[in-house]
């Protein structure tokens, strides 16, 4: 029974990342095949968008989606700070762009 809330979590947080891929018209999820599933990074192709699962030792570090159209974001936690770099332990979270690159 000890490990029940990080469970919880980590089930909270694939919900979360559900919602977040489903948000659009399109039937991601329901469209969705894993193409490739190496042992540091997972891909998940869809219709609408591409998935990419990175791990290191196991623990889900950045996820990194890739639309259709559009620019490529991150999931990144609300709150950096908790849960030491484990997204399954994040409380939320959300979608982040990168601006500029040079």
């Amino acid at each position: 029974m000890a490990h029940a809330p990080h469970c919880l979590r980590a089930l909270m947080v694939a919900a979360i990342a559900f919602a977040l891929i489903q948000a659009t018209p399109g039937a991601f999820a329901r469209d969705a095949v894993i193409t490739s599933r190496g042992q540091d990074v997972t891909i998940i192709e869809g219709r609408e968008r591409t998935v990419y699962e990175y791990r290191q030792n196991g623990i889900l570090r950045m996820i990194r989606v890739v639309p259709a159209v559009g620019r490529p974001y991150y999931l990144a936690p609300a709150d950096p700070t908790r849960g030491y770099g484990n997204l399954e332990q994040a409380d939320m979270l959300i979608p982040k762009w990168i601006l500029v690159e040079f």
